[in-house]
């Protein structure tokens, strides 16, 4: 029976095999043994599949995350460390299509657009456990900088997968190591700093810059 996750792997297993997507949706259906239309009942194109495969790795690792018992315990950052941990552990049975995939859709000026649906689900999982982090004070709420932080997230995100792609260690032992120091490092740079107080300090003196002149010494 046809359904988005048959075609799914049928598409995986062709471009693996041939290097190449197919040359047109009637070949990939006949070779399929389904009816041409039944594929545009799930999908576009190919390259909508090769979107939703990539969308359906970061929806799975967030589910799979989710329902651990230690998930509420969890700071923003642990989480945080929780979904490129696992997205990556969840990759590396799809490493030949990943490695496919992204040569095949380079990057331009931004990412490669077979990510898209993938940065969507992304995007909205680190807003939701970036609020958590500034309700709990975990993470600084800057004005016109909260809301970036997203952001400079999924540009860690791309930086590992692109590092992860490249890794020929062991076990993928440095991909951890890049997940451990670059997810820390980002989200030192979210909690509050000295340079936060001295941006506070500024204000409160041009609040009160009028009382200031007012003491003597």
């Amino acid at each position: 029976m046809t359904s988005t996750e048959s075609i799914q792997i049928a598409y995986i297993d062709f471009v693996l095999t041939e290097g190449e997507q197919p040359k047109s949706v009637y070949i990939f259906a006949k070779k399929n043994a389904m009816p041409e239309d039944e594929f545009y009942r799930y999908f576009g194109s190919f390259d909508a599949v090769e979107q939703s495969i990539w969308k359906d790795l970061a929806t799975k690792t967030i589910t799979e995350i989710k329902i651990q018992e230690v998930w509420g315990q969890y700071s923003a950052r642990e989480k945080a460390l929780s979904f490129f941990y696992s997205f990556f552990e969840l990759l590396k049975s799809n490493r030949s299509f990943a490695g496919y995939s992204l040569k095949n859709h380079a990057r331009t000026l931004g990412s490669p657009k077979v990510l898209e649906g993938l940065r969507e689900v992304f995007e909205n999982f680190a807003q939701e456990i970036l609020n958590e982090g500034i309700e709990t004070t975990e993470i600084s709420d800057r004005k016109f900088f909260s809301k970036r932080y997203k952001d400079a997230l999924w540009i860690q995100f791309g930086f590992v997968l692109n590092f992860w792609i490249n890794d020929g260690s062991a076990g993928f032992e440095k991909t951890d190591e890049a997940i451990e120091k670059g997810v820390n490092v980002t989200f030192d740079l979210f909690q509050r700093s000295p340079i936060d107080n001295l941006f506070d300090y500024g204000k409160f003196l041009a609040k009160n810059s009028g009382f200031a002149e007012k003491v003597k010494f």
